[in-house]
């Protein structure tokens, strides 16, 4: 095995419905692999491009500045701590 190729290992379930849906696509398994695996790369560094973004600036004395005018109720239902 070269170092381009990895080995792996999927559930039998999740391997049938990738070969399934690389079929009705026109693809070969490993094609279909490598466009999923891309395809969730460019999600996750699109999120993590977009949270940079927003945090640009932000300083943690912002926060507490937030949390000290936050209204002093008790949480909503399902939102406690035990």
């Amino acid at each position: 095995m070269n170092e381009d190729m990895y080995p792996l290992k999927l559930p039998p379930s999740i391997r049938a419905a990738a070969e399934r849906l690389a079929k009705e696509d026109g693809l070969s398994f490993d094609q279909w692999v490598a466009f999923a695996v891309a395809q969730k790369i460019g999600a996750a560094e699109t999120a993590a491009d977009f949270f940079r973004h927003r945090a640009r600036g932000a300083k943690a004395e912002d926060l507490v500045e937030f949390a000290r005018n936050a209204p002093d109720v008790p949480p909503e239902p399902g939102d406690e701590i035990d």
